[in-house]
């Protein structure tokens, strides 16, 4: 189930919402939304449904041991951490080792072709996180229901962002329906649901025929590798709103995943911007205990390279990921050495631009030999014959150019500015949404994958 879906608009959120109202006590409601978030995830996952009851109730035990402190509870953190970190090798990463395995060695190793659980890097991340907060806190939920909650929690369950239990412990025990609260989720989520299905999808139908042509020229290039940059954000941050908006209306405050990234100064700026829940795990979990910037130059860049490599591999199980990951430590380190170092901030926001959009393309290839063939026409594509112009022109459609240059428009921090206009655009924009479910039968979410 998705949320640009009118099983979920008509059917399973009003039916939800009107049981969670009626609801008496905070415990009924929460036993409410771990029912509807398990039907949620097995709508889609029916078997692995119960593989995330199993993690859940396994990292309960796991963080109680882990708040013990000690020996007991760097035992337990060990043992919990290689345990989910274990299981999400095994199911996002199983196949990907044997391939390269066999390739190195020349073995046939057969492939396990392992499904993967939906938004299995997202809960899995939270998990960990939820047990390392214990270890370091030496506080832990003694209610497992409550961490199930956490876990399932639908709003954020299937593509994030990654919600730190610390974010909403209290939420979890005490809020109220609010009214107020409500209307601003609704507005959010219609606003995350505008982004996708109105400018997302229509630009990834841009991009996907892009890549279709058989003459790729330096324009056409170009055109995919801004309307890829610009389809992803919309596609992400628009469903990070409606996890957010969501979130709101069932009293949960989760904290923003992104902050206008496309008007960023240098790649730390993007990262600071961009998908804010992942880079913050990232920083917290991995960068910091390693020792973060405080031991040298050297360790602080080693540190860098390696998280941006994980960041790499975390999103998927195939080389163009690990480049992506690579391309962008390599400029996060030239960077923070100082050999890149740009103080006019339109030569900087650029220079960030022509980075980020060259790697989403390096992002959104099938393979490596993809990868190359777009970013070397990116820059020596200067091929002007009647067919690669031809097929250029033809994505060029009156509606394209419009929804490209709205995404251009609202990329950029705007939208604040129309904020007593709120409920008439906000109710034009679900119908237009609703009609744009009704007719329409493109409708990916990219981030499912991850």
């Amino acid at each position: 189930m998705v949320f640009g879906s009118a099983v979920f608009l008509f059917g399973f959120l009003p039916v939800v919402l009107c049981l969670y109202i009626a609801m008496p006590s905070l415990v009924f409601k929460n036993a409410l939304l771990i029912l509807a978030s398990l039907l949620f995830y097995g709508f889609g996952e029916p078997v692995y449904v119960f593989l995330m009851i199993f993690s859940a109730f396994f990292n309960y035990l796991i963080g109680l041991l882990a708040a013990k402190g000690g020996k007991k509870g760097r035992f337990g953190l060990a043992v919990g951490a290689a345990a989910d970190i274990g299981c999400l090798c095994y199911f996002k990463y199983a196949d990907f080792f044997l391939q390269n395995l066999n390739l190195v060695l020349g073995t046939e190793i057969p492939l396990r072709n392992i499904a993967l659980p939906i938004g299995i890097s997202f809960f899995t991340f939270q998990e960990i996180s939820y047990i390392a907060d214990a270890y370091k806190t030496g506080k832990c939920q003694k209610n497992p229901f409550k961490i199930l909650l956490y876990v399932s929690l639908f709003p954020q369950l299937i593509a994030g962002p990654i919600v730190k239990y610390g974010d909403i412990e209290r939420e979890l025990s005490d809020r109220r329906f609010s009214f107020d609260d409500a209307s601003e989720g609704v507005c959010r989520f219609i606003f995350g649901l505008s982004k996708k299905l109105l400018i997302a999808n229509t630009l990834g139908l841009m991009v996907d025929n892009i890549l279709a042509f058989e003459n790729i020229n330096i324009l056409s290039a170009w055109l995919c590798a801004l309307g890829y940059s610009l389809q992803l954000y919309f596609d992400f941050s628009g469903y990070s709103d409606m996890a957010i908006g969501l979130g709101r209306i069932f009293g949960f405050h989760f904290n923003e995943n992104f902050n206008y990234p496309y008007i960023a100064l240098s790649i730390k700026d993007f990262w600071n911007r961009w998908h804010i829940s992942l880079s913050s795990w990232f920083r917290d979990y991995v960068y910091i205990p390693l020792g973060g910037n405080r031991k040298g130059r050297l360790r602080t860049n080693l540190n860098l390279a390696f998280v941006f490599l994980l960041t790499g591999f975390w999103h998927g199980a195939s080389w163009n990921f690990v480049i992506w990951g690579i391309w962008h430590g390599f400029f996060r380190i030239a960077e923070n050495t100082g050999i890149i170092k740009i103080k006019n901030n339109i030569v900087a926001r650029i220079y960030t631009l022509v980075c980020v959009a060259v790697g989403f393309m390096i992002f959104r290839a099938e393979n490596m030999r993809q990868a190359v063939y777009m970013v070397k026409n990116m820059f020596s594509g200067f091929d002007f014959s009647a067919a690669a112009l031809a097929d250029f022109v033809s994505v060029l459609s009156p509606y394209n150019i419009f929804i490209f240059f709205a995404a251009v428009v609202f990329c950029l921090p705007l939208f604040k500015r129309i904020e007593k206009f709120r409920f008439p655009l906000f109710a034009g924009l679900f119908v237009l949404c609703v009609l744009n479910i009704a007719s329409a039968g493109y409708n990916p979410f990219i981030y499912f994958r991850f």
